[in-house]
C-alpha cells in the first residue's frame, strides 16, 4: 500500500489559491466577534439614560414621570460604565489574536478616546457652570456626542467601514437638530436616534458578517 503524505503540498496553482482562501476564512472567523457585543451595551444605555432624562427633564421643564432627579443621569452613568467594560473586555478577547499593524491601529485608536474626553470633559467643566443647570445639561450632552460622532467618522477612515462613517454623520445630523430644539428634545433624539441607532447598526454588521 501507498503511503499517504497529508502535508503533500497542493497539485495545482488552483489548490493553492483555494488552501489560501480556506485559511483566510478560518483567521478570519477566529478573529471576529459578534459586532453587536460592541454596540449593544452603548446603545441600550443611550436608549435608557437619555429616554429616562427625556421623561425626568422634558422640554421647558416639562416631567412626563416623576422620577428621583439623580436617577436618569446616575442609570447613564452606571450603564456606560457597563457598557465600556463590556467594550474593554471584547477589546482584550479579540486584540489577542492581532499584532503588528493592526494591533497598534485599534490601540492608537482607544487611546484616542480617551485623551479626547479627558480634554473636552475639562473645557466643558470649566464653561458649564456659567450656564443655566438645562442648559449645563445640554452643553454636556451636545458635546459629548459630537465628540463620539467625530470619533465614529475618524474610525471609518481607520477601519475603512463605510457603516461607521455613516453613523457618525448621522450621529452629528441629530446632534446638532437636539441643540437647535433645546433641553429635552435633544436627550430624545439621542435616545431614539443614537442608542436605536447602535442597535441598529450592531444588527446590520451581524447579519452581513454571517453571510
Amino acid at each position: 500500500m501507498t503511503p499517504v503524505d497529508d502535508d503533500a503540498p497542493p497539485a495545482s496553482a488552483a489548490e493553492s489559491l483555494e488552501l489560501i482562501r480556506k485559511e483566510r476564512a478560518a483567521a478570519a472567523r477566529t478573529l471576529q466577534l459578534n459586532p453587536l457585543l460592541y454596540y449593544v451595551p452603548w446603545g441600550g444605555a443611550w436608549l435608557i439614560g437619555f429616554g429616562l432624562l427625556f421623561l425626568r427633564y422634558g422640554p421647558n421643564g416639562k416631567v412626563f414621570v416623576d422620577l428621583p432627579d439623580w436617577l436618569p443621569l446616575a442609570s447613564l452613568f452606571v450603564l456606560m460604565a457597563l457598557a465600556m467594560l463590556a467594550t474593554v473586555v471584547v477589546s482584550a478577547v479579540r486584540g489577542r489574536g492581532l499584532a503588528g499593524r493592526s494591533s497598534w491601529q485599534g490601540s492608537a485608536y482607544g487611546f484616542a478616546w480617551f485623551f479626547a474626553f479627558a480634554g473636552v470633559g475639562t473645557t466643558t467643566s470649566h464653561f458649564a457652570k456659567l450656564l443655566p443647570e438645562d442648559e449645563r445639561g445640554l452643553l454636556w450632552a451636545c458635546v459629548s456626542v459630537g465628540l463620539v460622532a467625530s470619533m465614529y467618522m475618524a474610525g471609518a477612515a481607520v477601519w475603512m467601514s463605510r457603516d461607521m462613517f455613516i453613523f457618525g454623520a448621522w450621529l452629528t445630523i441629530i446632534n446638532i437638530a437636539g441643540v437647535a430644539a433645546g433641553p429635552g428634545w435633544h436627550s430624545l433624539l439621542i435616545s431614539l436616534g443614537g442608542g436605536g441607532g447602535l442597535i441598529l447598526l450592531g444588527l446590520i454588521l451581524q447579519v452581513r458578517a454571517r453571510r
